[in-house]
């Protein structure tokens, strides 16, 4: 009797064991429909979710082969497949780009690329893309667009948000003597723009003199060399005999994060701290003005909602070590720094690699920097691009403070 209720039990612990085996095989099998009406489904060994990516995709590639009936992209296939891996990060300012994108890229920030001549952000409250400013002689502005100008649509196709920038702005760039269509939305009207691509030389540094011997310096964008031409512009001012200066970085999203901090090695004492980063292994550095200040006049920097990154840098480098009042909005909140790695094939990972802080250890991403004098725009002005003189506060308030 005892040994007929030992099979029994043997029994049942068998059937459980064979009905976790077929179990598992089925759940580890990937699903081939045939057809619409999930008849003849058929099913072919792929990778269990412990396998690598690279196992996967190879088992995933022999399905493809044996019964995709289109023609296969082999670059198309490889880079959609990094795309997706990177951006299943969920790293907004993380990216895949691509051998054909990265001399896109690479030239724009060295200052010069084919294009038609315009800086562009994103409205942090509305998710639009923007217009910061045409380039003076460029395209852009030839054609009449303006400095707070939507982008609702790139050639027919709509975009939005700070995730489809950097694509937007792809499609806007191309070969000299072709053409781009751009829908804008300015105030409530529609506008349409057919624009021809040339090559343009781009200009983030503008200066000029204010009423009461006020030096402004206006910098849109941290582009390579753009700090020897802060200090050229400043030299051109100090020759007109300024007693202060204004330094506008409103809606100038970043850039390279070396020219901002030159910028402030022309301002901030000798030895003091500039910015501190602390990167995955939670190494910290810190990083140091080298030289002794070359601009002495008292300085008030304007900055907004849209000033981010290696603005805010910037912002917080003369804010804590006092060498200048922080005028204007809180800024975007972009406390992170991405590298540029160049792979062998001509492609390249950008990469969220340190965080950064201010030299008080003031944490920036997803907080913003709040001014020393935080000034709204007046009500109606919905921001501070193309705004008339006589209404930007903001300014007002600098020109106030210096005097």
């Amino acid at each position: 009797m005892d040994s007929e209720k030992k099979q029994n039990v043997y029994k049942s612990i068998m059937l459980v064991v064979v009905s976790v085996i077929i179990t598992f095989i089925i759940t580890t099998l990937f699903m081939y429909q045939k057809n619409e009406n999930n008849d003849n489904t058929k099913y072919v060994i792929a990778p269990s979710g412990e396998s690598s990516i690279g196992s996967y995709i190879t088992s995933i590639r022999k399905v493809i082969d044996k019964y995709y009936l289109g023609e296969i992209d082999e670059t198309k296939l490889k880079d959609g497949a990094i795309t997706g891996y990177v951006d299943a990060l969920g790293d907004e300012y993380s990216e895949y780009i691509t051998k054909e994108d990265y001399e896109t890229f690479s030239t724009s920030i060295m200052g010069n690329y084919v294009g038609i001549g315009i800086y562009m952000s994103v409205y942090k409250d509305t998710d639009e893309i923007v217009v910061v400013a045409p380039i003076k002689g460029s395209p852009a502005e030839k054609s009449g667009l303006l400095s707070g100008d939507i982008i609702v649509k790139v050639d027919g196709t709509p975009y939005a948000g700070a995730d489809e920038l950097e694509i937007a702005a792809a499609k806007i760039k191309g070969e000299a003597g072709t053409t781009v269509d751009l829908e804008i939305k300015r105030n409530e009207d529609i506008m349409n723009f057919t624009i021809t691509r040339e090559k343009v030389v781009m200009n983030p540094v503008t200066s000029e003199v204010l009423d009461g011997n006020i030096g402004y310096i206006q910098v849109t964008s941290f582009d390579e060399d753009c700090s020897i031409d802060f200090l050229e512009k400043y030299k051109e001012l100090e020759e007109k005999n300024i007693k202060a200066l204004i330094i506008d970085i409103r809606n100038n999203g970043g850039g390279i994060v070396q020219e901002a901090l030159d910028i402030a090695d022309y301002i901030v004492p000798k030895g003091k701290t500039l910015m501190i980063t602390v990167n995955k292994t939670e190494k910290e550095e810190t990083v140091y003005s080298k030289e002794n200040p070359t601009i002495k006049v008292p300085v008030v920097m304007l900055v907004n909602e849209n000033s981010a990154s290696a603005s805010e840098i910037l912002a917080g480098a003369l804010m804590d070590n006092e060498c200048a009042k922080i005028v204007g909005a809180k800024t975007y909140g972009k406390g992170v720094i991405q590298e540029v790695l160049k792979l062998l094939d001509g492609s390249a990972l950008k990469l969220t690699t340190e965080e950064y802080f201010t030299p008080n250890r003031s944490k920036i991403n997803k907080v913003g920097i709040e001014p020393n004098e935080v000034v709204e725009l007046p009500e109606g002005v919905k921001t501070s691009y193309n705004i008339d003189r006589d209404k930007d506060t903001q300014l007002k308030k600098a020109i106030e403070i210096l005097k």
